[in-house]
């Protein structure tokens, strides 16, 4: 006779079998906020282990020991590091990342105005690329192997094998230095009406689509091939379906759970890989921010810059995993 399971796990069972889907999508969302609270662990002692001092920096080479020690106390740094971690994180949790040491302003106020600003450019090049990779992807697989297949290959493989800021300096060279088409630095600011916006986003939205373009598509046509060998799709065939009704109607959707990912991960991509384009176009937003504040070591900005990309790029990567779960029923009841 089998014994039964101890009382004391009862419960999560009774509760994983009940309910398995939201059992799963809260094992994501309590590991996410375990692996965040790790980040900020190694962001905030990174941070403290590098060589040098904002005080010194500041103050310039000539600086008196007496005059830094000063600073140093004035900014709290002569306190322990884990008292300062535990007030750090805690204020941050409550939204308040303290004051910048450079400028003295807050870093809050100043990150809001620069997230929205890196968050409309990783919007709205996810709004171009996310279709289009998904069109491109179903176009590829139905011209598989063909000429049409064989270019889209080999120009996504060759957007994939370019770092971001080569292909926005030729951008930039092309359009803005020799035809005078696009508009170089891009700069925004409140007043801005949304059309002269787009406009000034044209080249590091380009830059961001066609960085994250070419993987998607590739990993779309990947998926939607590996369904297209299914049996379902050669009874599809026979009944006279043409290939790219088969692909659009039963292809595609069958594809979606790994599809999703793609798109999700790419979108955690768009948001966290902005720093390098915002960089090269002198775009203001977070990456710009986090660079200059870098330059000076103003601690505070970094610290804060660091934590909110890693929470977007793992908020983000939890969506894909449920979404994932959700779009497979496999994944949803695993043996």
């Amino acid at each position: 006779m089998t014994n039964p399971a101890p009382s004391n796990i009862l419960p999560g069972l009774r509760l994983r079998q009940r309910f398995p889907l939201l059992t799963l999508i809260l094992e994501r969302f309590v590991l996410s906020i375990v692996l965040l609270f790790a980040v900020s662990i190694l962001i905030f002692g990174g941070l403290e282990a590098l060589p040098g001092d904002f005080a010194t920096t500041y103050l310039g080479q000539s600086a008196t020991p007496q005059a830094v020690a000063n600073i140093r106390q004035d900014l709290g740094l002569d306190r322990p590091v884990t008292t300062r971690y535990v007030e750090w994180l805690g204020n941050a949790v409550r939204g308040d990342f303290g004051t910048s040491w450079a400028s003295k302003n807050s870093v809050s106020e100043q990150i809001g105005k620069r997230l929205g600003n890196s968050l409309f450019l990783a919007g709205f090049a996810a709004v171009i690329s996310v279709p289009l990779a998904v069109g491109l992807g179903m176009f590829s697989v139905h011209f598989r192997n063909r000429m049409p297949d064989k270019i889209i290959n080999v120009i996504s493989l060759a957007a994939i094998s370019l770092p971001e800021f080569f292909i926005g300096y030729l951008l930039i060279l092309f359009f803005a230095v020799k035809l005078g088409m696009a508009t170089f630095p891009a700069t925004v600011y409140d007043s801005m009406g949304f059309l002269e916006r787009l406009k000034a986003i044209a080249l590091p939205t380009a830059t961001l689509v066609l960085v994250v373009l070419a993987h998607m598509m590739r990993m779309t046509r990947a998926a939607i091939l590996s369904v297209m060998s299914s049996a379902y799709m050669e009874t599809a065939e026979l009944k006279g379906l043409s290939a790219f009704r088969a692909i659009v109607k039963h292809a595609a959707p069958n594809a979606l759970a790994p599809i999703i990912n793609v798109v999700a991960l790419n979108l955690a991509y768009l948001v966290v890989g902005v720093v390098v384009v915002e960089v090269v176009f002198v775009y203001p937003g977070m990456g710009q921010y986090m660079v200059d504040a870098v330059t000076v070591r103003d601690m505070p900005v970094v610290q804060a810059c660091g934590l909110i990309f890693a929470a977007v790029y793992i908020f983000l990567n939890m969506i894909a995993d449920i979404l994932a779960i959700v779009a497979n029923p496999r994944l949803r009841h695993p043996r």
